[in-house]
């Protein structure tokens, strides 16, 4: 559903309302109910992933407070994600090999 990520500037919450995901963070992987809500700080502390590991549908609403502009860490593959203007219409998202010159 989501690479495991975080943002600079943004906070995150996912609230459940179907099915059972697994969020991953720095602490631990658990898997989520309906109903459940979850919380990803900014910074590094608020690193997560939310996947579908089971065989049945999941629904979730994402909710965020929208940093514009904003970084984004990719841990997994060393990438860097810059989105700016994405709230008008020219929005742009450029994501970097960390080590690039």
């Amino acid at each position: 559903m989501c690479p495991y990520h975080w943002h600079f500037g943004e906070e995150e919450w996912v609230l459940v309302v179907s099915g059972t995901p697994t969020v991953r963070t720095p602490d631990e992987e658990r898997v989520l109910s309906p109903w459940d809500v979850a919380a990803f700080p900014a910074g590094e502390r608020g690193a997560h992933q939310i996947r579908n590991d089971s065989p049945e549908q999941v629904r979730i609403a994402m909710f965020s407070t929208a940093s514009d502009p904003e970084v984004c860490v990719y841990p997994d593959t060393n990438e860097v994600g810059v989105f700016a203007g994405w709230s008008g219409e020219r929005g742009r998202q450029v994501r970097l090999k960390t080590g690039l010159a």
